[in-house]
């Protein structure tokens, strides 16, 4: 048996589906999009219902609206028939997963969610279902097969119920204008977050960390106050302050292989001038992009005179835990 081919076979099959899926967004989307925004600029929030491996779906989406800011629940079935029903207001919008549009605790709770003067989104395989029939708005997963060999096991059915409340989500973040630093603060305790929150200037080397020169200053003295402060590299000023250059371990390095007199050279002579510059302001998110686009280990931050104020060096942002 060719393990291999059988899984590339039903990756297939799923992308398949999925294409047929993009093929059936249609107004009704833009319509689920629009009561998902009108509930939350009103106060209200999110519910989302689902049985069984609709109710895992249902779960992570749930999950992903609420990481990207939208206020949402999820609502189990059973128990809001014995109780939950309190977490409904007026004006909820209700996103209801089930494939078959059948599924029988989810149609027993239909005629309640109905009194309560709600929008209910229907995420179906089947818009002429039980649920399609009473719900708003319909958002059609069909699929013609599961990717199961058996056709049996929802597969294909799932994946397209994943992606379109992934789209959902991701749609709706947009329109409500949800910012990368907004995500930050749903985020705080990862990497992720504390890219987005941190400023340069909390993670730049100053200080006695911060080594500035004067061009005219011959490279052995240079290595000693780099040494001292341990720093990788030192900015180099002119008398007013402003920045001329960088000077690293590597302009060292490269210097020494054609040089033997080195120690004695002026580092104006050897600085990189023009180095990039990032203002103390930008995220530290902003930095790491810098650092990895240009290929750089260090780089310098500047205050709003275009002075330089501080180093980055890319071993801080893996201590910060940022990289």
């Amino acid at each position: 048996m060719d393990y291999q081919e059988k899984a590339k076979r039903v990756i297939q099959l799923e992308i398949e589906e999925l294409t047929r899926l993009t093929g059936r967004i249609d107004a009704n989307f833009g319509q689920a999009v629009e009561a998902l925004k009108s509930a939350l600029e009103n106060r209200c929030k999110i519910l989302v219902v689902g049985v069984g491996k609709s109710g895992n779906i249902g779960e992570k989406l749930a999950a992903t609206l609420n990481s990207t800011g939208s206020t949402t629940a999820a609502l189990n079935c059973q128990n809001a028939l014995h109780g939950d029903l309190g977490l409904v207001d007026e004006g909820d919008a209700i996103l209801a997963l089930s494939y078959s549009g059948e599924t029988s605790e989810l149609i027993d709770l239909l005629p309640h969610l109905r009194r309560l003067h709600v929008t209910i989104i229907a995420i179906t395989g089947r818009p002429d279902s039980t649920l399609g029939r009473n719900s708003d708005i319909v958002l059609d997963v069909n699929v013609t097969r599961e990717a199961c060999p058996l056709n049996l096991a929802p597969t294909s059915s799932t994946t397209n119920m994943l992606v379109m409340g992934d789209a959902l989500a991701m749609v709706l973040l947009e329109a409500r204008g949800f910012r990368k630093e907004d995500f930050a603060v749903l985020h705080p305790g990862g990497s992720l977050g504390r890219a987005l929150l941190t400023k340069t200037r909390d993670i730049m080397r100053a200080g006695d960390a911060f080594v500035a020169v004067d061009p005219e200053e011959n490279v052995r003295s240079v290595l000693e106050k780099m040494t001292k402060a341990r720093a990788g590299a030192v900015v180099v000023t002119g008398g007013d302050g402003g920045l001329l250059g960088i000077f690293t371990q590597g302009d060292f390095t490269r210097a020494f292989q054609t040089q033997a007199d080195v120690g004695i050279a002026v580092v104006g002579d050897l600085m990189t001038k023009n180095p990039i510059t990032i203002a103390e302001e930008k995220l530290a998110a902003e930095a790491l992009k810098i650092l990895e686009d240009h290929r750089i280990d260090d780089l310098v931050v500047v205050n709003d005179m275009n002075q330089p104020v501080g180093v980055i060096d890319i071993q801080d942002l893996t201590r910060m835990h940022i990289l």
